[in-house]
C-alpha cells in the first residue's frame, strides 16, 4: 500500500510548513491526485489521517479530489480526456498519446487553526 507513504509524506511537508509559520493546529488539507497516478483516493485519505496521529494535523479534516487525466494524442493532433493509462484516444482510436495531466498529487490547501 504506497498510500501510506504518500500520506507520509504528506504529513511531513505540511507538518514543516505549519511549524515554519508559527501555526499551533492544522483544521484542514485538501489533496489533490490525478486519474492516472495510480492512487486510491479512499485509501489516500485514510491513511492521511492515520499518520496524523500525535502530529499538528491529528484533527484535521483530509480531503482528497481525483484530478482528471489528460493526453496529447500525436494520431489526431487533439488534446483528450484520458480516464486510464493503455486506453487508446477516444477521438480517433490511436495509442500514440502523451500524457499532459493526470500523474501528479498536490497539496491544493491547508486551512491553518
Amino acid at each position: 500500500m504506497h498510500e501510506l507513504s504518500l500520506a507520509e509524506n504528506v504529513i511531513r511537508i505540511v507538518e514543516n510548513a505549519a511549524r515554519q509559520a508559527r501555526a499551533r493546529r492544522i483544521s484542514r488539507v485538501r489533496l489533490g491526485v490525478g486519474a492516472l497516478a495510480h492512487v486510491e483516493p479512499d485509501t489516500l485519505q485514510f491513511c492521511c489521517e492515520l499518520a496524523a496521529r500525535q502530529t499538528l494535523l491529528a484533527e484535521a479534516v483530509f480531503e482528497v479530489e481525483r484530478m482528471p487525466g489528460r493526453a496529447h494524442c500525436n494520431g489526431c493532433n487533439q488534446d483528450v480526456a484520458l480516464k486510464r493509462i493503455g486506453l487508446p484516444c477516444p477521438q480517433c482510436g490511436s495509442f500514440d498519446l502523451r500524457v499532459t495531466a493526470g500523474e501528479e498529487m498536490q497539496v491544493l490547501e491547508v486551512v491553518v487553526a
